[in-house]
């Protein structure tokens, strides 16, 4: 009997079915207009995009446009490309256009959905940005739909690491630009570290297409992207902790495997105190709880979860003596991304690699953040269903399942369970043979490294022919996947089924072609792809009989979504095909997080050696509790994200400032109120309102001005005359600083002050922002402890986040009156000395952010002191270099002045 749901859905179809005949008209006018531009001629495409900018400047919606576009740009790719755009393509394109997420299966031509949204929204001149997994995606798709987007007059950018910064602004300035999720987080942060408009790339967040958008917008978004440069070095401390953590025994620490991490039992912080005492690690008397001990057993914590939580060949690979980590979702090598907090550093130490010194945070974004800053946001994948909940609450995106063009062929197969991993493994090899036998292509796909190279030894013994697509093949990878089509071919891949490269049956024909040629330049194109073309009908006719592809998985992922990337690589474009999940109750899945209830009922049917158990409801069970690690993760970065939130705000107001600053031409009337705040703030301090006379402390104030603002005046007789007050003080205060300003500006030129006050501004911001980050990091790994008080540590962090950002900001308008209040035109001498100075920072930080600009100004330095100069004691003289300026301040270089002595 159906359920009441199910009656409705079959009366009113799901809300799916109704957006999807919701376009139906649209995609029907769009169909009707073909005749129209197949009549048109090249020049005439261009016409009709300049005629499409002028109607949107009358007043006209995208909207209305929509059907005009699309056709425009379905006869631009059907004459650059070949490829002509089916309704279900064009539907596609709709939803996309929309704000929506696509999920069309694999094979289905995302790469030209992506073009008619990205042609209808660059018509308003305001940049559209098509961003996807990797580099070479975006380089690849640019090139190819740049045709597409040439032929309708239209400019095609691409950005990528390490590009010139010319060519990444011109790129940045095109009307669709492609770009990796990376390469644009780290160029916004960039942006806001620069100290002109005219350095900044980026210009605004307008309209956003995501290519696999499940995993950018989801898998990376655990994570944020940092930029940062070096702290000081503590390879000693890490290479001292490694080698203790092989003395702890099992009794003496817990590991939590579902949330990774690792806790001391009482038994161990025992041993561990005595331990770090005799390696003179922790002083005599000093216990683990103390606030001292942070440091030390925090390092010892991250030493122990590099050894017990990180696998070598599964999380990282060690390649050329560095650690590089593997995406857990793609199984590719990620070089460059570090663990922070010291874990990478403490696996490095357990790998014996050179220990790389740990980084300061300059600038950081999550994923979530820096997508939601676009207007318009919109996503493609194959798989995206399953996490629904998330894109909308997150991101505010609908997900839009798109129907195939061609109805799927393919058979999904129960999931097979098996007792051990050996009895598993045997069983798979064993259907990897008999699918092998008649011909069938098959994709293996496994969970690591170690796993995948395991079945590859298998494989060999059984003298079964085949090729291994992991992160250390990551260079091979197109070709790899190109050929695993082929009839008899056997692939085996961790955990990267073909992101953006489909597997053809038969093989890729446009990749044989060019193999072909390389081989043999001289000969004709035209017969070497006719011949390869007859050759591939005929081997594909095989690989079809033979049932298609084989999708065959090792092991259950986390996430269903990652299940169905891979079972989706079969049965495209309608080909026959089939999938099939061997799984075995020793797998992480089942002993993690799988039902005790289902090993009960494996145990109760007394299964024997080599059985396996295959039926719907088992697929259900696990299904189930992959349901409920997704809702487990999903929580997990809801809760980063509430917690970058409050960071967030805090950021674009800052950013905002910046902005703000780089735009004004004229800051002297924010730098002359900061001033007065710090003058006011001052007083209040020294002369606290409702006090006597005899309670002011003037000495008190008569040193800080000094210090603050620069300025000797006669404050303590100012106490003693009758009738003054904090208010007359004040003026007076403000009178003096303001003429000395005056000076400062007749020395330095109205216009050259103007730029002094800009990046006095900027560059205190930038030390004061990059401070705050650091404190807000501590305060993020201290604030859990509160929940033990029962005071909930989000709001705990919101609270102090807020007052420390107040904090900084009054730090702020102090910094920049000290700063101002002290400059003085700099000697030629020390121009040139800051000049290289400047060179010399630029080089330390070209990995990591944008140096700061040369400036045109100095910091008068108190030749008083402790260390003050003193020429017959050569110990005061510090250790200049050659061309530094003389520390006797006369402005020379040191071996043209005192150097010449020594």
């Amino acid at each position: 009997m159906l359920g009441i749901g199910n009656v409705a859905r079959k009366v009113f179809g799901t809300k799916n079915d109704r957006k999807i005949k919701a376009t139906r008209p649209l995609v029907a006018k769009i169909n009707a207009l073909e005749p129209e531009y197949e009549a048109l001629d090249d020049a005439g495409l261009k016409q009709k995009t300049e005629s499409f900018k002028e109607r949107l400047a009358n007043g006209e919606s995208l909207d209305v446009l929509l059907p005009e576009a699309f056709a425009n740009c379905r006869e631009a790719a059907r004459r650059t490309l070949g490829l002509r755009a089916f309704d279900v393509q064009l539907m596609g394109g709709i939803f996309l256009h929309q704000g929506n997420i696509s999920e069309m299966k694999t094979g289905e031509g995302k790469t030209l959905v992506a073009t008619f949204p990205a042609y209808l929204n660059a018509l308003t001149g305001k940049g559209v940005h098509i961003v996807t997994v990797n580099d070479y995606l975006a380089k690849r798709d640019a090139e190819w739909m740049g045709k597409v987007y040439g032929a309708l007059g239209m400019t095609t950018g691409v950005v990528y690491p390490q590009q010139p910064e010319d060519e990444k602004k011109s790129a940045y300035g095109a009307d669709i630009t492609y770009a990796t999720n990376n390469e644009l987080g780290f160029d916004y942060l960039r942006d806001n570290m620069k100290s002109t408009l005219e350095e900044m790339n980026q210009r605004g967040h307008h309209f956003a297409i995501v290519d696999e958008v499940d995993s950018i917008l989801i898998d990376e978004a655990r994570t944020p992207l940092i930029i940062s440069g070096p702290a000081q070095d503590r390879s000693e401390l890490y290479t001292t902790i490694d080698a203790l953590i092989p003395e702890l025994s099992e009794d003496h620490y817990t590991i939590d495997e579902k949330t990774r991490n690792v806790t001391f039992t009482d038994e161990g912080n025992e041993f561990l105190e005595q331990l770090l005492q005799q390696n003179e690690l922790l002083p005599e008397g000093q216990s683990l709880y103390d606030p001292e001990s942070t440091t030390v057993v925090h390092h010892v914590n991250q030493g122990l979860r590099a050894h017990k939580l990180f696998t070598r060949d599964k999380d990282y690979i060690v390649r050329g003596g560095e650690v590089v980590l593997i995406d857990e979702f793609t199984g590719r090598m990620m070089p460059g991304r570090r663990l922070s907090d010291g874990l990478h550093q403490a696996i490095e130490a357990k790998e014996g690699c050179k220990i790389q010194p740990e980084n300061v945070t300059l600038a950081q974004v999550t994923f979530q953040n820096y997508f939601r800053l676009y207007d318009k946001l919109s996503g493609m994948t194959g798989t995206a269903a399953t996490e629904a909940e998330e894109f909308a609450e997150i991101y505010g995106l609908g997900v839009v399942e798109v129907p195939t063009h061609m109805p799927i062929a393919r058979v999904d197969e129960d999931d097979a369970v098996y007792r051990t991993a050996e009895d598993k493994f045997a069983a798979i090899v064993e259907s990897i043979k008999k699918a092998h036998e008649k011909g069938q292509p098959i994709l293996v796909g496994t969970t690591s490294i170690d796993k995948s190279e395991m079945l590859s030894r298998l494989l060999d013994e059984a003298g079964i022919k085949h090729n291994v697509l992991n992160a250390r093949q990551h260079e091979k990878e197109a070709q790899i996947i190109a050929e695993a089509g082929k009839l008899g071919a056997v692939t085996i891949a961790t955990n990267m089924a073909g992101r953006g490269t489909d597997i053809q049956l038969g093989g890729n024909v446009e990749l044989k072609v060019m193999e072909a040629l390389d081989a043999n330049p001289d000969a004709d194109p035209e017969e070497i792809r006719n011949r390869i073309e007859a050759e591939h009908a005929d081997e594909k006719k095989k690989v079809l009989e033979a049932g298609g592809l084989f999708v065959l998985g090792t092991e259950r992922h986390e996430s269903r979504r990652i299940d169905n990337q891979l079972r989706g690589r079969s049965g495209r474009q309608g080909d026959p095909g089939r999938s099939a999940f061997f799984l075995s109750l020793e797998d992480d899945l089942m002993r993690i997080f799988g039902s005790d209830r289902l090993e009960k009922v494996l145990s109760g049917l007394g299964m024997k050696e080599g059985e396996a158990i295959i039926h719907p409801w088992v697929n259900k069970s696990l299904e189930r509790a992959q349901a409920k690690v997704e809702g487990r993760n999903f929580d997990i970065r809801k809760q980063l994200l509430k917690f970058d939130d409050v960071m967030n705000e805090q950021r674009k107001v800052i950013f905002n400032q910046r902005l703000d600053i780089m735009k004004a031409e004229d800051l002297s009337e924010i730098v002359r109120d900061m001033r007065s705040q710090v003058i006011d703030d001052l007083v209040e301090t020294h002369m606290p309102p409702k006090t006597f006379a005899d309670q002011w402390d003037m000495e008190g104030l008569r040193d800080a001005v000094r210090e603050s603002l620069n300025m000797e005046l006669p404050i303590v007789e100012w106490g003693d005359e009758e009738g003054v007050d904090d208010d007359t003080v004040t003026e007076r205060l403000e009178d003096a600083a303001d003429d000395m300003m005056a000076q400062k500006t007749a020395q330095f030129g109205a216009e050259n002050m103007r730029a002094i006050e800009k990046q006095v501004l900027l560059q205190t911001i930038d030390t004061k922002w990059r401070e705050h980050l650091l404190t807000l990091e501590h305060l993020r790994s201290v604030v859990g402890f509160r929940g033990y008080a029962q005071r909930d540590p989000l709001n705990e962090y919101k609270t102090e986040a807020f007052q420390l950002f107040e904090g900084m900001l009054d730090s702020l308008r102090q910094d920049v009156t000290q700063k101002l209040a002290q400059i003085r035109p700099m000697t030629d001498e020390e121009q040139q000395q800051m000049l290289q100075e400047m060179e010399q920072q630029r080089d330390a930080m070209a990995k990591a952010a944008e140096p700061e600009k040369e400036g045109q100004i100095i910091a008068e330095t108190s030749a008083d002191g402790d260390n003050a100069f003193d020429e017959s004691d050569r110990s005061t003289w510090g250790n200049p270099g050659r061309n530094q300026p003389c520390p006797c301040g006369s402005g020379k270089k040191f071996k043209h002045c005192h150097g010449r002595l020594g």
